[in-house]
């Protein structure tokens, strides 16, 4: 039947381009399609590609590594160049070529980069010598990695999960990175690593959003094979975070950066209550009291309510968001309270 769905399909665009039979694809940007009808394996492999990077950047020869990016990198906008000297020396390097390459392949076959890349493009603007030092590093444990493959057949057609998070990885923002890996027939069909759009105060929370991510994924994708007649009975989750998340990190340095970010924010809000002269006021118990029904009808109309709300300092006050709360709408909707 799906032979026969196959050939008419054919037909029907034959009609409208031009087109040639050439058989099974072997071949299709860079990856090489193998596969193995008795064992019934579909195998997806970059390794051509990725010796050819290596012979670009002169990296095929280089002592190999075991992991994509070691620990002893801590990379931060403060290793990047400011002298002149410097930035005319980084000129020279080809960076933004480099982790345009390594980009392509982690999105094609290679999740296990996925951390490293995601890391390394954050100083494409402006990158140093231990930005390219770390580059050439996932380089060279590609040497030892490039005949590894994807493949699928080895398991059952099943959707299985499996995600984590650091804790305030990215030295300058102090944000959490966040990676899932989505798993079907025994080979991995998606994958990410990105930095959190907030910053979490805790490594449940940080593990919580991480969770949602990959949760957002598998629903996508569980709707997606159902429309191609794979249904999926329920969501597995594997690994190290599951539903049920409990804290995986207790190192005293994370509870010492947390103290130091919350005595830094007691500083700045005895500045702000200084600069508006609100610092010995009486102190109320909520933060908006039930009585305040704020509404465009209090806009100032007469021209001495006008230049008196030019003498307040509102904007200064309200537009602040350097105090780590605040109150807005989210920007998608969320499909459950826990999402929310």
């Amino acid at each position: 039947m799906d032979t026969i769905m196959i050939q008419k399909l054919k037909q029907e665009l034959s009609k409208s381009f031009a087109m040639k039979d050439l058989g099974p694809a072997r071949q299709i940007l860079g990856m090489q399609i193998v596969r193995d009808r008795k064992t019934k394996k579909l195998v997806l492999s970059q390794e051509k590609y990725i010796q050819k990077v290596l012979r670009r950047f002169s990296m095929d020869k280089a002592k190999v590594v075991s992991t994509p990016l070691a620990m002893h990198f801590k990379l931060s906008t403060k290793q990047c160049p400011s002298s002149d000297d410097e930035k005319e020396d980084m000129k020279k390097v080809p960076y933004a070529s480099a982790v345009g390459s390594l980009m392509y392949a982690m999105v094609c076959t290679i999740p296990d980069i996925a951390h490293a890349v995601g890391v390394v493009s954050h100083f494409l603007s402006n990158p140093g010598r231990e930005h390219w030092n770390a580059v050439k590093w996932v380089m060279r444990y590609l040497c030892g990695t490039s005949s590894l493959s994807l493949c699928f057949g080895t398991g059952k057609p099943i959707l299985c999960g499996y995600t984590d998070s650091d804790m305030a990885g990215d030295v300058d923002t102090r944000k959490s990175t966040s990676g899932y890996l989505v798993t079907f027939a025994g080979g991995a069909v998606s994958w990410q690593s990105r930095l959190q759009k907030c910053v979490a105060l805790s490594t449940t929370e940080a593990e919580l959003i991480a969770v949602v991510e990959a949760c957002k994924e598998l629903l996508w994708m569980k709707r997606f094979l159902g429309e191609l007649g794979c249904a999926q009975e329920r969501n597995g989750f594997g690994g190290e975070a599951e539903i049920t998340r409990r804290s995986d990190n207790h190192h005293p340095s994370v509870w010492r950066d947390h103290f130091l970010d919350y005595a830094n924010r007691l500083k700045y809000i005895g500045r702000v209550l200084e600069r508006f002269n609100m610092k010995n006021t009486k102190l109320v118990s909520t933060p908006l009291a039930g009585h305040m029904k704020l509404s465009k009808k209090m806009y100032p109309l007469t021209r001495e309510e006008k230049e008196n709300k030019v003498k307040v300092s509102y904007s200064s006050v309200v537009g602040r968001e350097a105090i780590s709360w605040q109150s807005k709408l989210q920007k998608c909707v969320a499909l459950s309270t826990t999402e929310a």
